[in-house]
């Protein structure tokens, strides 16, 4: 997939108008879009809560709260690639404590040409666990397929008195005759018998 026709949310978290103008400024309206700002962790907390982003942007220290138990708690409960800004002097310690938890951290003072790169690194992040939520969807679609399809057997089982071989037999006939999927006949078996 081209990284260019897909558009990412951006929430930046900066107590600094001049470094929010700055971040903003740098991500075309075109590819980032909406890009959203507040002042501190409790705004971004609530912001977060509305609505979801593809990447948050932390530019730390802010007034409420340092940033990084938010920064490494929204990589532990979505799927949203973090970037926080640090000063070089906490830089080491700060980014020991997040980046097991999957946030990329950057030394501040920073140019503009690294912003961009770490934020074009969070893009292809974001669509590589894009990729695993699709898969990890389809797993679980397979496996309450499986869940159904095995309860129909059972109702087979008990009311015709059906083998588990025949059961499936019978399943699996009746999806190929009618065209129709396992589920939905597993379905319409458990509406009948149960």
């Amino acid at each position: 997939m081209d990284l260019k026709l897909r558009v990412y949310s951006v929430l930046i978290v900066s107590a600094s108008e001049k470094m929010s103008r700055s971040l903003t400024q740098l991500l075309p309206e075109g590819r980032y879009s909406p890009v959203c700002v507040v002042k501190d962790v409790g705004a971004a907390k609530r912001t977060v809560l509305e609505r979801s982003f593809d990447i948050v942007i932390i530019n730390t220290p802010l007034p409420d709260d340092f940033g990084a138990r938010f920064a490494a708690d929204l990589c532990q409960s979505s799927s949203v690639c973090v970037l926080m800004l640090v000063r070089s002097e906490q830089y080491g310690e700060i980014c020991s404590k997040v980046t097991p938890y999957g946030v990329l951290a950057i030394s501040k003072p920073t140019s503009s040409q690294i912003l961009l790169e770490s934020v074009m690194l969070l893009c292809g992040m974001r669509e590589r666990l894009r990729r695993m939520e699709k898969r990890a969807a389809t797993v679980e679609d397979k496996m309450e397929e499986i869940r159904i399809v095995n309860r129909a057997k059972w109702a087979l089982i008990e009311e015709l008195k059906m083998t588990e071989a025949d059961a499936h037999r019978y399943i699996e006939k009746q999806a190929m005759d009618r065209c129709i999927t396992r589920r939905a006949v597993a379905e319409e078996i458990i509406r009948t018998y149960k």
